[in-house]
Formats: structure tokens, sequence, C-alpha cells
């Protein structure tokens, strides 16, 4: 993939995704599809026990045809056949698909990532491709310093979004940088997250509950 990507998150939930292969790489490309919600099938002549048994999938133990994709959103190729890996991605193409091989970057219309969560906070490392060894190396280096202080941030900045929002009209204003600059990030280490509420709230020049201000934040143009 010599292009720079495109880095997104697809929303899944409810929608058909179709793995092709049943072996062990397949088992944590199946998990991460399921934890995303997505109604995922499997397609493989012999499918392990450790796929079959993952909750809400359907099995179908067959080889792979072009017909198979049909209904699907995305599909991920994880067997060692690069002649299927080839197979897959060309049909997917002709349909319109989005299509990744595993191990396999020349029959991938996209890469996965690895990544490091924190509640609703991902972390996401890509290299395209080139090196998933370095991805998940990076990821773990990550995980090291990422625990739950960070999704406590997150929920203290959403409620405090939120009301600049409602308070506002919008939540595009001056102020988050530089609470996260100068000090919110310690206030939600030492477990003082109402301190840190108040803190974000006069940066961005918003009253506590109970409290006036007469400070005015500028919406910032996006």
């Amino acid at each position: 993939m010599s292009a720079p990507s495109y880095p997104v998150h697809l929303v899944l939930t409810g929608r058909h995704c179709l793995v092709v292969g049943g072996g062990n790489v397949a088992i944590g490309k199946v998990a991460g599809l399921v934890k995303t919600g997505a109604l995922v099938t499997v397609v493989a002549p012999v499918v392990l026990d450790d796929v079959r048994n993952q909750a809400k999938v359907t099995v179908i133990e067959k080889r792979y045809d072009a017909t198979d994709l049909e209904g699907h959103r995305l599909v991920i190729t994880c067997t060692d056949d690069p002649a299927v890996n080839a197979q897959v991605y060309a049909d997917a193409e002709a349909r319109g698909m989005w299509a990744n091989s595993a191990d396999d970057p020349i029959n991938c219309a996209f890469t996965l990532p690895s990544v490091a969560r924190q509640g609703d906070l991902a972390v996401s490392v890509s290299t395209a491709g080139r090196s998933p060894a370095l991805a998940s190396w990076l990821r773990r280096r990550f995980e090291a310093e990422f625990d739950h202080r960070y999704a406590d941030l997150l929920d203290v900045l959403s409620d405090v979004r939120a009301e600049a929002r409602a308070t506002l009209g919008t939540s595009e204003i001056r102020g988050w940088t530089e609470a996260l600059d100068n000090g919110l990030f310690d206030l939600v280490a030492a477990g003082e997250l109402e301190n840190a509420r108040t803190f974000l709230r006069r940066s961005l020049g918003l009253a506590s509950p109970g409290e006036s201000t007469s400070i005015e934040n500028e919406a910032v143009l996006a």
C-alpha cells in the first residue's frame, strides 16, 4: 500500500461481515468483529471450535465462492492459500466491497491497526501493512501507560463538552488544550474528578453548577 491511508473507525453494529477462513488467525478476526456488534459469517471447509463457539457467529463449512459475498459490507480473508486471498479481494473489488487479507497487504483495500483501549478511548497504531510486529510493539508500549486514568479523563472531557454544547450551542471553543496542558490530567490521575471538572469549566469560561461567571468564550470557527 504505497499511498497514504485514510484512518477511520467503522460502525459495524448490525452490519453483515464475512470472514473467509476458520483457523487460528480467524479466531482473533472474528472476535474483533463480534465485539463491535457486527453480524459475522464464517466460510471455510474446516472451522476450529474456538471460531465456531463464539457468540452470534454463523458458520458455513464449505469452500469459498463469490456468492458468499452477497449481503455483506466487508470481508476479511485469513486463509493460508494466496490464490483464495487474491480471489476474495478481486471479487470484493468488483462488488465495491472493502476487503482485508491477513498478512497479505497486496490483497487489501484496508489494513487493521493494532489498538489499545480504555473504555471508549482507543489509540490505533498502523504501519500501512508494512510491519504488524512494529504496530503491536508500539501498542504494548502505549498500554504500559494507557490505564484507567485515561478513561476517567475522557469521562470528564465528555461531561463538560455536553455542558458546553448545552450552554453555548457548541463545544468548538477555546480552553480545551490549555486545560490538558496545564494540569487537568494530574487532577484526574489523583482521583479528584470533581475538581478536574471545575478546573476544565473555568478554562473554558463556563460556570460550574451553582456558580456564575463573567468570562465569555468565543466560538472557534472550524
